[in-house]
């Protein structure tokens, strides 16, 4: 893990706890999906998603690659990377730092995708390629300050492609395809106007946050960023050991996340709950999965369980249940655990009974 003086340390920002789960599960887990955060100015938004990057730990890539491939999944190489390979072989590798991308809010879509050169490959026969911000940002974190100002087509694209991990540029017959798979972290202020629904509910997860309350912790804040502004470099060895803890078990968690089993009875708590509260399509029960595999990761553990359930339901729910109790007042993993339990009961009685129906009705069946 590189240190990097300048760069707040993520283990030493006071508070926002469900901030710093929402951005560490994505790390664990990039096909997660992104988190939008969404509070007040000075709630330390931009300062944990570049602490995050900086703590990553570094990614092996193709040695000349622009879009940083990774040499050990060659189905998602970039085309420049396929060619390179059809005609030399085995490509060499290296290691690099993860990039941090700051998309502005004037990014058009060209900017953001890429364009194809038609001339050169109507005059020359070349087929060339300017990349984009998503190619500066394939295996890093795209951060998006004040996503609510950017115009919507751009959050489509950004969020598409974010989804399906690839970035495809044709035009004219002329086709370029690179891998775009990122951290996604969005941030707004709510006072400067919101999303439209449709694409908040491509955010996988979201946060709410204000400003911390408690005057020792508001101390600590201060204390904290006077001894970081004095002297970045001291402060920063003086959270070197849990930053390294915490990178550490960030990429043992990158490891297991694929083993992480969960069982019929998981889907059925999960299906319960989204359906309980009224919660529109099937986007919710495939983030809350994902993300409660990317906390039994980090946990250490191999199977999920109720409380991953919670965990990640407190994340993937809020903006997606807005009209609901649980929107205007939230509910605390240990409420939604209760509630998970107590629809999983339901839930089972229900498809006992209809399995009772089932046979049943077979039996008349037969003797029919």
């Amino acid at each position: 893990m590189p240190t990097m003086p300048n760069i707040y340390p993520f283990t030493a920002i006071v508070g926002q706890k469900r901030m710093k789960r929402a951005l560490i599960l994505n790390a664990v887990d990039i096909r997660i999906g992104g988190v939008l955060i969404r509070g007040e100015r000075g709630t330390a938004k931009s300062t944990a998603a570049r602490a995050l990057a900086a703590l990553l730990p570094d990614v092996q890539v193709v040695d000349g690659c622009r879009f940083g491939c990774d040499p050990e999944h060659s189905a998602s190489w970039c085309t420049e990377c396929r060619e390179r390979a059809g005609t030399g072989g085995l490509l060499p590798s290296k290691k690099r730092p993860i990039p941090f991308i700051n998309l502005p809010v004037s990014a058009t879509e060209d900017r953001v995708v890429g364009t194809l050169d038609i001339e050169k490959a109507i005059q020359k026969g070349e087929r060339h390629f300017d990349a984009g911000i998503l190619a500066s940002a394939n295996r890093g974190l795209l951060y998006i300050d004040e996503v609510n100002l950017l115009d919507d087509h751009v959050v489509d694209v950004l969020l598409d492609s974010a989804a399906m991990g690839m970035n495809i540029v044709e035009r004219e017959g002329i086709s370029f395809s690179h891998p775009a798979r990122f951290i996604l972290v969005g941030t707004m202020n709510p006072e400067e106007g919101d999303l439209r629904p449709q694409l908040l509910d491509r955010f996988a997860l979201s946060v709410d946050i204000v400003g911390i309350r408690g005057a020792r912790e508001r101390v600590a804040i201060m204390e904290r960023h006077l001894a970081f502004e004095e002297d970045p470099v001291a402060f920063h060895a003086a959270w070197q050991e849990k930053e390294k803890e915490l990178s550490e078990q960030i990429a043992h968690a990158r490891t297991l996340v694929s083993k992480v089993t969960y069982s019929s009875r998981d889907l059925l708590s999960i299906a319960a709950l989204t359906a309980s509260l009224n919660v529109d399509g099937h986007r919710a029960d495939l983030v809350i999965l994902k993300a409660a595999r990317a906390q039994a990761a980090f946990d250490g553990r191999t199977a999920i369980n109720d409380m991953d359930i919670a965990l990640a339901a407190e994340l993937a729910l809020p903006h997606r249940v807005n009209s609901t109790p649980f929107g205007q007042a939230g509910m605390t993993p240990t409420q939604l655990q209760e509630r998970i339990e107590e629809l999983r009961g339901q839930a089972i009685a229900e498809e006992e009974m209809h399995e009772k129906e089932d046979t049943e009705q077979k039996g008349k069946e037969k003797k029919t």
